[in-house]
């Protein structure tokens, strides 16, 4: 007999979600399990196919093979196979693990927070590079117990609630509920007589000075990581890791965006008409850039390779220069009858020494002029 499309064994479309997968799935389990079904076989067929279907369906790359080839896709062992013995609790481990705190045998092991410190740094020092040195407040292990909570000769024993687990299971009607261990609260052991400096937590504060390496092209909001030097963990585990988080200082000349430098330069009225060379800053020393004649305020001139080197494909990124046409002042009075004499000489030549000025009043003549009609 061709087995059933497990999309339709579920009572889902193709286009499900993994919640609405879990939840059919959940639906039909409750309803078909042999523990509410006893001597039941159609249930228990029932249950045994609902089973399979969401083994397959939940597995992202089972569903994806199972979406081009159908059954053929799949290995056919991943059925439900032994699934009619199961017990309750374990057929619901998955389906209810976020609701009650997790199934048996699934304890992660235990370890200290993460840092986080963030590191103020200057543009120079972000793009060459440097070594700071940090001083950051944490928890360490207590070194007059090595870590175990226990006064020095003494040990933690076992929980006898949880036997070690650090969680208990109880049954309630046809539910199995894991909780944390009310008696050790989820360590698994408990500490008679605890150490006299750490109070029993196996850790103690402390403030730690580290070096830390910042490499060349580093940007804002980059981490660093440096593995085991967060919290020390509790009773012995291991360390969380620091983050430590890049930020850039406002530079009084350079904006950077990625791994390109931009500024400003203002140049004079004359070098934008007539044209000639200026210096412009660089993170390497001065540069020498050309302006060309008759160049227009916020025009902007690409210097390659004079931006950032990236931090990992180590590309070098480019520096853009707008510059800014200075409008003098301060005019005594010869400056400003020669700028009256040269605003003079430029309007008779019309379009040929001011285009743009009179294009702009061209347009703006007709625009009154079909107002007014």
């Amino acid at each position: 007999m061709d087995k059933r499309d497990y999309y339709e064994v579920l009572g889902a479309s193709k286009g499900a979600s993994d919640s609405d997968l879990k939840k059919a799935y959940r639906r039909l389990a409750m309803k078909y399990h042999p523990d509410r079904n006893p001597d039941d076989a159609q249930a228990e067929k029932q249950f045994k196919e609902a089973k399979e279907a969401y083994e397959v369906l939940s597995d992202g790359q089972k569903r994806s093979a199972y979406d081009q080839f159908g059954h053929a896709g799949v290995d056919s062992s991943a059925g439900a196979g032994a699934a009619g013995a199961a017990g309750f609790g374990d057929i619901f481990g998955d389906i209810f693990g976020d609701i009650f705190g997790g199934s048996a045998g699934r304890r992660g092991a235990a370890r200290g927070n993460d840092l986080q410190y963030q590191m103020e740094l200057s543009l120079e020092d972000a793009v060459r590079g440097t070594e700071n040195r940090i001083r950051v407040p944490t928890m360490v292990r207590c070194d007059t117990c090595s870590g175990s909570g226990a006064k020095p000769g003494t040990s933690p024993r076992t929980c006898s609630t949880c036997g070690g687990q650090g969680q208990v299971r109880m049954q309630q009607g046809f539910f199995s509920i894991q909780q944390t261990c009310p008696q050790c609260r989820g360590k698994g052991s408990m500490i008679s007589t605890p150490c006299s400096d750490c109070s029993g937590g196996g850790r103690v504060q402390k403030t730690k000075t580290l070096q830390v390496k910042i490499p060349a092209g580093v940007d804002d909001g980059d981490q660093i990581r440096l593995a085991g030097e967060g919290e020390a963990g509790p009773a012995g585990t291991a360390a969380g890791d620091l983050y430590v988080q890049i930020r850039l200082k406002e530079h009084p000349i350079f904006t950077r965006d990625g791994d390109n430098l931009y500024c400003e330069m203002p140049i004079s009225l004359a070098i934008a008409a007539l044209g000639g060379d200026i210096d412009i800053p660089t993170l390497e020393g001065r540069a020498n850039l050309k302006i060309p004649p008759e160049s227009q305020s916020e025009r902007i001139f690409r210097l390659r390779s004079k931006g950032v080197r990236n931090v990992r494909s180590k590309a070098q990124g480019d520096l853009y220069c707008k510059i800014k046409v200075e409008t003098p002042v301060n005019l005594n009075r010869k400056q400003k009858d020669l700028l009256m004499e040269f605003d003079r000489l430029t309007k008779e030549g019309g379009d040929r020494h001011r285009p743009r000025e009179n294009s702009w009043s061209d347009r703006l003549k007709s625009f009154f002029e079909d107002i007014v009609s």
